[in-house]
């Protein structure tokens, strides 16, 4: 009898004792507050599942059933007040460093960063964006990547595009995005060396959005493993950089990675390998699945859709035409590029590969009659205006006729944010866009071999099949 009370017993308080957590979980000291409307899941959980699985509908469904203005629920663990609309997006880019303050989920930082080096996280920022934004995205800088993106591009071309093949688009654009980051933040040109870091970059990049459970065989302890090895090569490079430096002073280096090297803060100290470590994963992650997303979103829309295809070759070949024989693309090229600008944010609304962000509220404030406490997280996502017939008309039909003259409504247009925290990387990523647009679209008419593709979701957009093509070279 004992035996069996001891075997059945768990069974029995298990699923109280979740239900008793559950109870708590809800009713705890915020409920005395009028709280957004909403469900936050399962305990742990929440509703993370849900969200990744199909971030579009999870947020139309709630926007539907609780409120087109605000909604709570709980995501990557953390209580979440996801704001909605125009207005919304409004408010939270608006009320960055006031109101709210930036925040990122712990379980991705510990796949990314190494964590020593948090607590001079704010002076290495102030360092490392200044130089980021000087000598890497800065007008001038910006400028002189084209012809730099160009060549790689036509590389790329050459190597792995070849006439009346088919070839899988989402692999190649990640291959050619990682490579062009390579070059522009490490000056890093050895292939070997980039299929090094990439590989481990890989393994990163599929898991760190994963559910993060740190067990053998998980996606998480992949990316964990490979954020390691990852750093590792990196820390290897910089060493190896500053041994070319030596005997060197600051004002002689002209590369992003060397004057990262050499720069001094404000007290006059050198940046640890670390702390540059940190920043360049970072950016290597935001030029790459987001950008590789992107690109993949625009090949397709140009394979399903002939009319718009065809717009956007006349518009490239008449630029294609005006140049000599391999003469490289310039700024002024890419400013007559306007039609296929249009196409890639018609692109970029329908399928954005990025969803949102988080920040965390530094205070008590109210939104819509509601209030949020201080210490929640706060989602704003790209989900509640580009598809919203509100903010764009008929928004399932493909039309780039919407950026024309004005464009959108303000703040309903999102894929880079907004406010003090908008990307940086934003004219970075039209350019890598439009060159490669401009190196696809004069070489081939492109045929979906799956034209009924089916789209995931795997931290980004990500077509089931790797959005394979087959390459119709035009005819002399």
């Amino acid at each position: 009898m004992d035996t069996i009370i001891a075997y059945f017993l768990p069974l029995f308080l298990l699923p109280l004792s979740v239900y008793l957590i559950s109870i708590i979980w809800r009713n705890g000291s915020d409920d005395r507050k009028k709280l957004p409307p909403g469900s936050r899941g399962w305990p742990v959980l929440g509703e993370s599942i849900k969200f990744a699985l199909s971030p579009d509908n999870f947020v139309k469904d709630r926007m539907s059933k609780h409120s087109p203005e605000i909604f709570q629920t709980s995501l990557v663990g953390e209580k979440m007040a996801t704001f909605c609309g125009a207005k919304g997006n409004k408010f939270i880019f608006s009320n960055e460093n006031k109101l709210l303050t930036s925040w990122f989920p712990e379980s991705i930082r510990k796949v990314l960063s190494f964590p020593e080096v948090t607590e001079s996280k704010m002076k290495v920022d102030s360092t490392a964006k200044s130089i980021l934004h000087h000598d890497l995205l800065s007008p001038g800088s910006l400028k002189k990547h084209v012809p730099a993106m160009d060549a790689l591009a036509r590389e790329h071309m050459e190597r792995n595009w070849k006439p009346n093949s088919v070839v899988k688009v989402l692999s190649l654009s990640k291959k050619y995005t990682f490579e062009l980051a390579c070059k522009l933040v490490l000056s890093e040109v050895d292939p070997m060396r980039v299929k090094r870091l990439l590989e481990p970059f890989t393994a990163v990049t599929k898991g760190m959005f994963s559910v993060p459970l740190d067990l053998p065989g998980t996606a998480y302890r992949r990316a964990i493993r490979g954020g390691e090895v990852m750093r590792g090569e990196l820390i290897r490079i910089f060493r190896e950089r500053k041994e070319e430096l030596k005997g060197r002073n600051e004002g002689e280096t002209s590369d992003f990675l060397s004057k990262m090297l050499m720069v001094r803060d404000e007290d006059g100290k050198f940046m640890s390998e670390m702390e540059i470590c940190n920043q360049v994963v970072g950016m290597l992650v935001a030029s790459y699945d987001t950008t590789s997303s992107a690109l993949t979103s625009v090949i397709n829309h140009l394979a399903q859709l002939p009319h718009i295809y065809n717009e956007v070759f006349k518009e490239q070949m008449a630029i294609a035409k005006s140049k000599g024989p391999g003469e490289l693309l310039t700024w002024d090229d890419i400013e007559k590029m306007k039609y296929s600008w249009n196409v890639a944010r018609e692109s970029l609304r329908l399928t954005p590969p990025s969803v949102g962000s988080f920040r965390e509220a530094a205070t008590d404030f109210t939104y819509a009659g509601f209030t949020i406490p201080k210490g929640w997280k706060t989602f704003w996502t790209v989900y509640s205006t580009h598809k919203n017939p509100d903010c764009f008309p008929k928004p399932e039909r493909f039309d780039p006729s919407r950026f024309e003259g004005s464009g959108p409504a303000p703040y309903t247009f999102v894929p880079f944010g907004g406010g003090p925290r908008m990307c940086p990387g934003k004219e970075y990523a039209r350019l890598e866009l439009l060159v490669m647009m401009h190196n696809v679209v004069t070489r081939f008419r492109l045929e979906k071999t799956i034209p009924d593709e089916k789209i995931v979701y795997h931290a980004t957009p990500t077509p089931v099949h790797g959005l394979p093509l087959r390459l119709h070279p035009h005819r002399e």
